[in-house]
């Protein structure tokens, strides 16, 4: 006999609606995934909470009848689940994350810097503007398609644009895998088109440039205008920072939301999966090159030359390709290195340790 446990589960498994009233870690983003890696002991000494935000010198976190801060702890970000020792929170246990937004920090010194983490969707916010790129939207799909996290391509200021619909059509082109949805950030528009990814349970985040409309569509969807937003440059369409830290809002009844701000470098770094998905088309092409370390720049026999020539492939998109590719390359084989370097240094200052107690 076959057993009905939909009367267990928060929602209904066909359309996503919920069933029963969810507590307050299901609202949170809780899932099976996250339970299933501590114990019922564990539980109850050290109680799941989520860090809805990161300060310079604490954290916020949310739980069951928990709303506090507590000092920062290494490697975590917004999004992830903690247990948490009230006693000491320094000693507080992070759990394995379902997906993590990460790149490459600006600066020389190529450290990884964390974005957010248990993302389920994340939508790759640009303007019908001079702000709209395709480079930089394959930069974002590349980094949530790795993160293994569902990309969302949305347009924004559609009202306000003459050529709406060329910005779709070339939002579209850019992949199979993402959906494009045209919107006015502003009114219910966000609510409704966004809904299939807004279901209760869930967190979402916008990504994109300063000044494209994310804190004007995270006030939507929360139905209040609590985040401050302004409008952009009127003589390039540029945006100016509003959002000044990653912040994790609870929609009424809904979603998580995260509100991120712009970010004017996105350096992929461990990413090389998510571009292959990008540009499957390519990577497939590659495949059947004449040679196995093919460039794709001159080499004889070349199938991706030759699709550029008969005008199956854009030869603008083949350069943005190898851009990403070559950038994550470097910059992961640099992170390595850095690793193997750090390795060697600490074995090296542990058995200096050693032969001074000698």
């Amino acid at each position: 006999m076959t057993r009905d446990y939909s009367k267990f589960l928060p929602f209904d498994a066909k359309n996503g609606t919920p069933t029963r009233q969810f507590t307050i870690l299901e609202t949170l983003g809780w899932q099976p995934y996250f339970a299933q890696q501590i114990s019922v002991d564990e539980l109850a000494a050290t109680p799941p909470v989520r860090i809805v935000e990161v300060h310079r010198n604490a954290l916020h976190i949310i739980g069951d009848n928990i709303d506090q801060t507590i000092p920062p702890l290494p490697d975590v970000t917004v999004g992830d689940w903690l247990l948490l020792n009230s006693a000491n929170p320094h000693s507080s246990r992070a759990l394995e994350r379902k997906s993590l937004v990460k790149r490459r920090a600006p600066g020389t010194d190529r450290q990884i810097q964390l974005i957010a983490a248990n993302i389920d969707t994340a939508f790759i916010v640009s303007s019908c503007n001079q702000d709209f790129n395709v480079a930089r939207l394959e930069r974002y799909i590349a980094l949530a398609l790795e993160a293994e996290i569902t990309p969302v391509i949305v347009l924004t200021k559609a009202d306000l644009a003459t050529a709406t619909q060329a910005y779709i059509e070339e939002a579209k082109a850019i992949s199979e895998l993402v959906p494009v949805i045209a919107l006015d950030a502003r009114g219910d528009e966000p609510t409704g088109k966004l809904a299939q990814w807004c279901k209760p349970g869930k967190t979402v985040a916008f990504l994109g440039s300063s000044g494209v409309g994310k804190s004007t569509l995270t006030n939507a969807l929360i139905g209040t205008r609590s985040i401050a937003t302004q409008a952009i440059r009127e003589d390039d369409d540029k945006g100016r920072h509003t959002t000044t830290r990653r912040h994790l809002h609870i929609v009424p009844g809904g979603c998580l939301v995260l509100d991120t701000p712009g970010m004017r470098e996105l350096q992929l770094t461990d990413a090389a999966s998510g571009i292959e998905d990008l540009f499957a088309d390519l990577h497939e092409l590659s495949t059947r090159c004449r040679f196995n370390d093919c460039q794709h720049r001159e080499e004889p026999g070349c199938a991706i030359l030759a699709a550029i020539e008969d005008g199956t492939i854009n030869e603008g998109r083949l350069a943005r390709w190898r851009k990403l590719m070559a950038e994550d390359a470097f910059n992961s084989s640099s992170l390595a290195e850095r690793k193997s370097k750090d390795k060697q240094l600490g074995k090296m200052i542990r058995q200096f340790k050693k032969q001074n107690r000698k």
